[in-house]
């Protein structure tokens, strides 16, 4: 009986891993289609204009692009021309967010193919990563700094296409792969006792290359500055945010991070990092002796700030800002994520609620580290 269904399991298993992928080649096979039949209106109007066009003006410092009869460069001057800006838009977003949504489902297939035992030791272990993605971002934004002061790109394109939105959460997501393989071999050939440990090791010199590269330009050339204000308030901040929370749900209501436990802490942490990383290059850039001013290149933080622009009475927005409500959702979100997720999710999907955690954290921590390095750079 149980080789029975075990056997039903397998084939049902397969069945899935056909399906997912018979739907990914399906879906690339209708986009390359559609851009070699339709140039203009699938390549051009969408895919480069929301996509492609988007992340060649950001690696090349621009603030608008264009395309003309199959042509980019740099400026938007021509009638008719499509154009695209550096940043996020409803329709990039929407579709990045679906990406997500599949490729997680990818990963479960992944994970259930490979039979990893997976707990919140894992959850932790692929922390480092999380603030690797970020900084690796950063030296795509010194690139293009160096561009400025010395007339060209320390990452040439098209390579530093790899470590720009959306496409360094690809790179992101393979160096974490291929980590997790090796160090999951690793442990059942006998080498190391535990997956999890060697893939937080791993993490961390990850982390260290981006980190110590950006130091070192920092050190040597007069392209990036060191401002060591910025990475005190933000993770400063974040952590009494964090310990706050924690405190106040393990006395309050202990069921909110009951499930969840230092976890849920870690993604308040996390996303806490990415609001006063936001409110302080947006609002207090001058305050902190900082030499450029940033801009909002996401839909969500536009938006609040012109919310609360339109709403606050200007006296009020000159002393504090705009962003400061940034901060608020940021941490209602997080806290609500970390409520949802109660033992029962946990107990059916283990694996499942696992990654969808790792998810949350990564999308507000990754944004946070890059910003919060790129202004303690000077970049």
């Amino acid at each position: 009986m149980d080789e029975t269904l075990s056997l039903s399991d397998r084939i049902e298993e397969v069945s899935y891993v056909r399906a997912y992928l018979a739907t990914l080649v399906a879906g690339l096979v209708a986009v390359v289609g559609g851009a070699l039949a339709f140039p203009r209106q699938v390549y051009d109007e969408f895919l480069w204009q929301y996509f492609w066009g988007p992340v060649y003006a950001d690696a090349h410092g621009a603030s608008c692009v264009e395309r003309v009869g199959g042509e980019t460069s740099i400026g938007c001057s021509t009638p008719g021309a499509v154009t695209a800006e550096p940043g996020y838009t409803v329709v990039s977003t929407a579709t990045y967010a679906i990406v997500l949504v599949f490729a997680l489902i990818g990963v479960i297939l992944l994970l259930d193919r490979l039979d990893l035992e997976m707990d919140r030791r894992v959850f932790f272990a692929l922390f480092p990563f999380m603030l690797f993605g970020g900084a690796l971002r950063v030296v795509e934004d010194a690139s293009v700094a160096m561009l400025d002061a010395r007339g060209e790109l320390a990452v040439p394109f098209p390579w530093s296409a790899t470590i720009i939105s959306p496409f360094i959460y690809v790179t992101v997501f393979a160096v974490v792969l291929a980590s997790l393989v090796a160090a999951v071999y690793a442990e059942r050939r006998g080498v190391v006792d535990a997956y999890h440990r060697l893939l937080a090791a791993v993490g961390a010199v990850a982390l260290a290359v981006p980190v110590l590269a950006l130091s070192y330009l920092s050190a040597t050339t007069d392209v990036l500055g060191f401002y060591p204000t910025v990475p005190a308030v933000v993770f400063g901040g974040a952590t009494l945010i964090a310990a706050l929370f924690w405190i106040l749900s393990e006395r309050v209501a202990p069921t909110i991070n009951e499930a969840t436990g230092f976890m849920g802490a870690l993604i308040v942490w996390g996303h806490s990092v990415d609001g006063i990383a936001n409110v302080l290059s947006l609002d207090w850039a001058d305050a902190l002796g900082l030499p450029i001013t940033y801009g909002s290149k996401h839909v969500a933080n536009r938006a609040i700030r012109d919310l609360t622009r339109s709403i606050q009475p200007e006296s009020l927005s000159a002393a504090i800002g705009v962003t400061w409500p940034f901060l608020l959702v940021k941490v209602a979100v997080a806290i609500f994520v970390v409520w949802i997720f109660n033992d029962e999710i946990f107990e059916d999907s283990p694996r499942y609620a696992l990654l969808i955690l790792v998810a949350v954290l990564a999308v507000g921590l990754g944004p946070g580290t890059r910003d919060t390095l790129r202004a303690t750079f000077g970049i």
